[in-house]
């Protein structure tokens, strides 16, 4: 860092500021601040009179030149799980901190000292940022690879930003007390803060120049990397090489840009970054809901969700005694959460996008109702049939099915088949031909069906769905989700969760069903048919109607999948899997009537 021009930083600011404050700002000695005084005075850089204090010459402001901050890049792409949940209903970085949204805090202090040449880089709920195009004059940029990747695909999508620039480069969900933002940097800096105790952030080790040497996770009792942070044009053009190849590397996908620069730091490659160490209290990265209800006392009984608010209506109780919440794994459809009142443990279901027109709440919840009497499925505390909001008792220390374990399997099979024997009904059904065309409607009026074989495939469904049309097969009432992770194995017996698909159906292809949701093989749905024992129909009929449903079945769920991509949601492999067993499905369907193409019979 060079301190001539960090002195002349601050003077350029604060001309009146003494050579003892100046020392303080620096981390100098006294002498070290005289000197630099007397070395800027001496290069005609610094006059200094007694009215006016010590003033930047001309000469002094073209010395800053080369360290002007061209502008700020906004890392403002990811989902916050932490802070669910607040973040399914917006980003992290717009919650409001003290009356103000955090992103929007930062904004103000970079327009405060002349940076307003700014880029968001978004991803998650990126619409909802739209609005500080007009009010802060910023720009968006989109990453397509936030959902799968770390941070590194955030600042490999910005790479050109930081070519030949001076840029900070920060997180939306910071929140300064004070602005640590200047329109001249002298070097690049990572912002640092002390953590006592135990920590599990990035440990700073530095020399007496403030230039970080070595960096490790973990420690006690240390500067941790913490906030913002500023990269010279010459940081950059060292780091981003570097930085492109490891978002091209396979197995770095969930690489943060800062693994890059501890790669470099390693060999010995990395350029200069000083640590920029803060007192405690200018800079905080609240990490959970607690740690934002314990610094802003609004949050504790208005936390301004939705899904907070139904549950303290629910449950009869403040925001405040909604606690130890944990975001689980979403699901394909839904986002829940886990949560906690009076020791007592739950889980919220928030629909997910596109819900509303793929899944029948009223439906559902008659699902629910026909089923109570079988004391099957999972306790419901609460359920919505117009928005399909669900609260339902989470069992402690329950697990799911194992799918490779015959003993779970059998059981599981014996919660289904009483299922299909019940005499239960509803009034939706669950039919193949009907689904495939609706879910066909929506990918079109999205854009075309990337499947270039599409035409071709479709023919052959339509060819099973005529063949299963005229058997006429019997209906009970299915679950059509059945996979192993839906059976709960919990103190008080079997339970079969998820019943958003249920409806009036052949049973049969709830086998179908579960093995395609496991991406399991046609032996595997034999074996299921093996652990539930007899049904209908001969087994060699039962293979062919399996088989048949999970063509049908690989289908639908790869136009479901097609559908919810063009909503911005990402699956990776799963429609090519699901697509591959309706042909795969279809070819061992043909097989069995004679090596025929067309199945007749």
């Amino acid at each position: 860092m060079d301190k001539l021009a960090f002195l002349l930083r601050e003077l350029a600011a604060e001309p009146a500021l003494t050579q003892r404050a100046l020392a303080s700002r620096l981390r100098s000695s006294l002498g070290s601040v005289n000197a630099l005084c007397a070395e800027a005075k001496e290069k005609g850089l610094l006059t200094e009179t007694a009215a006016s204090g010590q003033q930047l010459t001309e000469a002094g402001f073209a010395y800053l030149t080369p360290y002007r901050v061209d502008g700020a890049v906004i890392l403002a792409a990811g989902f916050g799980s932490r802070f669910v949940p607040l973040t399914y209903e917006r980003p992290k970085g717009l919650l409001k901190v003290n009356g103000e949204r955090m992103i929007e805090r930062q904004l103000r202090q970079l327009h405060e000292v002349g940076i307003t040449d700014i880029t968001l880089v978004v991803g998650y709920l990126k619409e909802a940022f739209e609005y500080l195009i007009d009010k802060y004059g910023v720009k968006l940029l989109y990453n397509p690879d936030y959902a799968t990747m770390n941070n590194i695909s955030s600042v490999y999508r910005a790479a050109r930003l930081f070519e030949g620039r001076n840029m900070y480069l920060l997180s939306s969900d910071n929140w300064m007390r004070e602005n640590l933002f200047h329109t001249y940097e002298p070097g690049s800096w990572y912002a640092a803060v002390h953590a006592d105790g135990e920590t599990r952030e990035w440990v700073l080790h530095y020399n007496k120049k403030d230039l970080i040497t070595s960096v490790e996770i973990g420690g006690r009792d240390a500067d941790v990397m913490y906030g913002p942070v500023y990269l010279s044009r010459d940081f950059s053009a060292a780091l981003l090489p570097a930085l492109k190849e490891a978002y091209r590397t396979p197995g770095k996908e969930q690489y943060y840009w800062e693994n890059v620069y501890l790669d470099l730091l390693a060999a010995k490659k990395a350029p200069p970054l000083s640590v920029n160490l803060q007192p405690d209290g200018v800079i905080y990265e609240f990490e959970n809901l607690e740690e934002l209800r314990a610094f802003d006392a609004s949050y504790r009984d208005h936390s301004d969700s939705k899904a907070m608010a139904l549950i303290a209506e629910v449950l009869k109780v403040p925001e405040s005694e909604i606690t130890g919440i944990e975001c689980l794994k979403a699901g394909m459809t839904n986002r829940s959460f886990l949560f906690r009142v009076k020791g007592k443990a739950y889980i919220c279901r928030i629909p997910g996008e596109g819900t509303a027109q793929l899944i029948d709440r009223k439906a559902e919840g008659e699902c629910y109702r026909a089923i109570a009497p079988l004391h099957l499925a999972e306790e419901l505390i609460y359920f919505n049939p117009d928005n399909g909001y669900k609260i339902s008792v989470y069992y402690e220390n329950a697990r799911t099915a194992d799918p490779d374990s015959e003993t779970d399997l059998r059981a599981c099979m014996a919660v289904l088949k009483k299922l299909h024997e019940a005499p239960c009904r509803v009034s939706q059904r669950f039919d193949l031909g009907e689904r495939i065309a609706f879910y066909e409607s929506l990918c079109l009026e999205k854009g075309e069906i990337p499947f270039l074989d599409y035409a071709e495939v479709r023919e052959k469904m339509n060819r099973l769905l005529t063949w299963i049309h005229s058997l006429q097969r019997p209906e009970t009432l299915s679950h059509i989700d059945p996979v192993y992770a839906n059976f709960l194995f919990t103190g008080e017996g079997i339970r079969l969760i998820d019943w958003e698909y249920a409806g009036m159906a052949d049973p049969l292809i709830d086998f179908a069903m579960a093995t395609i949701y496991a991406e399991k093989d046609f032996g595997y749905a034999f074996r299921l048919l093996d652990y539930y024992g007899d049904t209908d129909v001969p087994r060699d009929k039962a293979e062919q109607l399996v088989t048949a449903y999970m063509a049908l079945g690989g289908f639908l769920w790869a136009l479901w999948a097609v559908y919810k991509e063009a909503l911005g949601v990402s699956f990776g492999t799963y429609p090519l899997t699901q697509y591959r067993y309706a042909k795969e499905g279809y070819r061992r369907f043909a097989e069995r009537e004679g090596g025929a193409d067309t199945p007749l019979n």
